[in-house]
């Protein structure tokens, strides 16, 4: 299943920066599909623990980001939003929110894959 997720401040109306975010559960990867000021690499792991769903870089232990409310390891997403946190440089954590786009039960087949393992 692909799920697409768009992250983004609190208040988007104040604070425009945005990604948007493919997360492919079969196969346990994201990817950066679109984004502005929130600065994620291009693609990445993705672990659930606790009930928070943690995008990681390629084989790092620490996630660049935190999905809270989201399971990936369910047939279906169990919530449409929830609350995010991402790292912003040398500022320190960001909070926001994530809101679910779309979601892909039949396997897609990507046009050009970034994952690279």
């Amino acid at each position: 299943m692909r799920l697409t997720i768009l992250i983004n401040g609190s208040d988007p109306t104040v604070n425009h920066d945005y990604a948007v975010l493919w997360l492919d559960t079969d196969e346990r990867v994201w990817s950066r599909e679109s984004h502005d000021g929130i600065d994620l690499p291009p693609w990445g792991e993705l672990r659930d623990e606790g009930g928070v769903t943690q995008l990681c870089a390629p084989t790092a232990d620490q996630p660049l980001c935190t999905l809270r409310g989201l399971h990936v390891d369910r047939e279906c997403p169990t919530a449409a939003q929830g609350g995010a946190q991402w790292a912003s440089g040398t500022v320190g954590p960001t909070d926001g929110v994530w809101r679910l786009q779309a979601v892909e039960k039949k396997t897609v087949q990507p046009e050009d894959s970034v994952f690279r393992r």
